[in-house]
């Protein structure tokens, strides 16, 4: 049975959580964070959240917008305040500066720089700080911004929309629309969320697909095309020239001359291949260093398979519909991944479930300690 305070720790971080979400998309290398100062009363001074990279931290924002005396008060924020300075002065230092005498947090930052520097600072001044507070949801929030700090690589989701038979496209290739609408809007939500998509040629010479972010208030993800022979037309609408950034992934065998065909705005990432295919872990690896830190998948099954048996993949968000397509040459969102055995399958752990409309959203988790290529 959890006391008052515990359950008002909770209520208050749930807060913070949700304050942190209005900054997906726009804070990025940085983690998402909510604040929220509040009285002995547990009631709600003042709040703020990392708005945009390069801006004002959480906690800043949350003492600037205090229209009350703060001097005695408490802060919850579901990340470490940071010990350092990037962007802006370090917040701990702000917070011993603006009196506050207790400070709650979600979790212990990651970042090298601040791990647990942050907090000690604060003991030190003589601030009361609890670590803790729903700190699995805080780590859940910051999924990406933990693999970055901890691997230096991108956080990637395998995102498919099926039939309940796993098929992804008919045998001709065509797959408007297995989902309905709202798992479609539901999409854009990540599009908006993660710092780029990466589809292959097998889906923009099938689909010709835009892969923008068509949310009120969204922005376009950065677009990454995997085509280690460059097959795909240059007129296809992922190379229009938008002010989205573009980068393909080609093989080091690919002509400089025909590189050149696809306008001087695209990134090229060359690679050595790997059985007749541009080597994906080395692709990602160098997609990491150009400061891409999220991926989300929206290609066919082989780029899936080729991602997932690299042991890169962290996600799978599955767009499930209540359809049968039963053709056994219908396309997969997984191909050429043949075990077997049942005790050979790839185990996930299931995260969260979600009914739209009808389809079913599935969020799943490859590692956690389980039967893994990871």
């Amino acid at each position: 049975m959890l006391n008052k305070e515990q359950k008002e720790y909770n209520r208050l971080m749930r807060r913070c959580i949700k304050l942190a979400k209005k900054g997906e998309g726009r804070v990025s290398p940085n983690p998402l964070v909510g604040a929220v100062i509040f009285d002995d009363d547990y009631r709600i001074i003042s709040e703020g959240f990392h708005e945009y990279y390069g801006g004002n931290h959480a906690e800043r924002n949350a003492v600037l917008k205090a229209k009350e005396e703060i001097r005695g008060k408490s802060i919850i924020v579901n990340l470490e305040p940071c010990s350092h300075y990037g962007k802006t002065p370090p917040c701990a230092d702000l917070l011993i500066e603006s009196g506050i005498k207790r400070v709650i947090t979600g979790m212990v930052d990651p970042n090298p720089k601040v791990c647990t520097k942050g907090i000690s600072r604060l003991k030190d001044a003589g601030i009361e700080v609890r670590v803790g507070i729903l700190e699995e949801e805080c780590k859940e929030l910051n999924k990406i911004f933990i693999k970055n700090q901890k691997e230096k690589k991108p956080y990637i989701a395998i995102k498919t929309g099926m039939t309940l038979d796993g098929k992804i496209a008919s045998r001709l290739g065509k797959s408007k629309w297995i989902t309905n609408e709202t798992s479609r809007k539901e999409v854009q939500k990540l599009r908006n969320k993660y710092d780029a998509i990466i589809t292959g040629s097998g889906t923009v010479l099938a689909d010709n697909p835009s892969l923008t972010c068509r949310m009120r208030g969204g922005r376009n993800p950065v677009r990454i095309i995997y085509d280690t022979n460059l097959r795909s037309s240059s007129q296809s609408k992922v190379f229009n020239e938008d002010g989205t950034r573009v980068i393909v992934i080609c093989s080091n065998n690919v002509s400089k001359r025909r590189r050149s065909l696809y306008g001087s705005h695209i990134e090229f990432i060359e690679c050595p291949e790997v059985l007749g295919h541009a080597d994906i872990k080395y692709a990602l690896d160098a997609v990491y260093e150009k400061g891409i830190r999220s991926i989300l998948t929206e290609c066919g099954g082989e780029l899936n398979r080729a991602i997932i048996q690299s042991g890169c993949a962290d996600e799978l968000i599955q767009f499930i519909a209540p359809k049968i397509l039963g053709d056994k040459e219908a396309k997969s969102f997984i191909e050429g991944y043949n075990r077997k055995e049942i005790s050979e399958c790839n185990n996930l752990k299931i995260v969260s479930t979600k009914i739209l409309n009808g389809d079913i959203m599935i969020c799943g988790k490859f590692g956690m300690g389980l039967n893994n290529d990871k």
